[in-house]
């Protein structure tokens, strides 16, 4: 095996930890607002992390010739950065299953439909992210008035009331009560 010089690889691992943190800094502000830019960061404070652990791990060999503490340090670290990591796993994960985004609760948006005073009944919602920062949603609303010009602005009014709550493109699909096949002709 070879020999793990302490000196030299603690001062390259110094210059990374400035220029990962420098870099990280830059996508800090935005970082839990996009989920790209979430792992960018998480990316770049990783790097961080892991050439700290480097300093530590060459600062130690330097001084008492204790090699495994190289295996030692790679070891902590690759548990810290599966822990600081998985929720942006998951994110993902739903993300790509068109999963409910966090924070959206089905039955918070069912109420928001319902007080309009156009809708009768709501049914057949769906909810899904088109990416970390966008939402969808299609629904049926079930409305007594087959007015268009009232349709027209209770649909306004509830796709306006729906970004409040972060769901920028709504669906939305009416049907008369107590409509059967011939009031469709």
């Amino acid at each position: 095996p070879q020999i793990v010089e302490g000196k030299i690889i603690s001062l390259v691992a110094i210059i990374g930890i400035v220029i990962n943190a420098t870099s990280a800094l830059l996508f800090f502000k935005n970082k839990e607002k996009d989920i790209n830019i979430k792992g960018a960061y998480l990316h770049l404070m990783t790097d961080v992390l892991v050439s700290f652990g480097v300093v530590i791990a060459g600062v130690i060999i330097y001084f008492t010739h204790y090699f495994w503490v190289d295996t030692l340090v790679s070891f902590i670290l690759a548990i810290i950065i599966v822990f600081s990591t998985w929720q942006l796993l998951m994110d993902s994960i739903r993300l790509a299953l068109d999963g409910v985004p966090p924070g959206i609760e089905l039955e918070n948006v069912k109420q928001t439909i319902l007080k309009n005073p156009f809708v009768v009944d709501v049914h057949h919602i769906h909810i899904w992210g088109l990416s970390s920062n966008q939402t969808a949603l299609t629904a049926h609303v079930v409305t007594a008035n087959n007015d268009l010009q009232q349709f027209e602005k209770a649909k306004h009014d509830i796709k306006h009331s729906l970004e409040h709550m972060n769901i920028h493109h709504a669906t939305i699909e009416v049907e008369l009560e107590n409509c059967n096949e011939n009031c469709l002709k």
